[in-house]
């Protein structure tokens, strides 16, 4: 349950990473995937979001004019039969109150070699938190691929409340992961 939860928050952390667009770039859902692993009882549990989107306008060679604007739907939720079924409580996302987690760029630092810092504010379930996303473009043909990963605290975003907020069940610190296709960028 826990372990859903952690894989949301992930899922929305790295949408939140490659928001907006601009018009002749797009995200390409089936070759793209948002992850995360949370610790139940000191074990890994890894989940997705099936559902995610973003506008995305990434400017590589002008990286503080890119804007991104990232919202995944925590419904959509995937670790297993039980936890997808308890994942959309209001304990843990809420969905029917908060349906979207959402990433909204602020600055971008190009770091040299097709790496980034991306930071901005990632939303879920109410609550927001400034976020540093690390990120590796790289290109092959029209196809330009955002992978990272960054931690989040599951507790910050209350997912997870009441009897769930103890973390020798369910670790607060959730580890999520992204590849992202896009197309329409710029050379590296």
């Amino acid at each position: 349950m826990k372990q859903k939860f952690f894989a949301v928050i992930l899922t929305l952390a790295a949408a939140a990473a490659f928001g907006p667009a601009h018009a002749q770039q797009k995200l390409v859902p089936a070759q793209s995937e948002i992850t995360f692993v949370s610790k139940q009882m000191g074990v890994p549990v890894e989940g997705r979001f099936r559902q995610f989107d973003g506008q995305i306008a990434f400017e590589p060679a002008k990286p503080a004019a890119t804007k991104i604007a990232f919202s995944v739907d925590l419904a959509s939720v995937s670790i297993s039969k039980e936890a997808d079924a308890e994942l959309p409580k209001p304990v843990w996302f809420n969905t029917a109150k908060f349906p979207k987690a959402t990433f909204q760029s602020g600055a971008v630092k190009a770091l040299g070699g097709g790496k980034f810092e991306i930071a901005g504010k990632l939303a879920i379930k109410g609550a927001s938190s400034d976020v540093v996303v690390p990120v590796t473009l790289t290109q092959s043909g029209a196809v330009t691929t955002a992978t990272g990963a960054f931690p989040i605290k599951r507790l910050a975003f209350k997912i997870g409340e009441n009897e769930w907020a103890d973390t020798s069940m369910v670790a607060d610190e959730v580890q999520v992961k992204f590849k992202l296709a896009l197309t329409g960028v710029g050379k590296l």
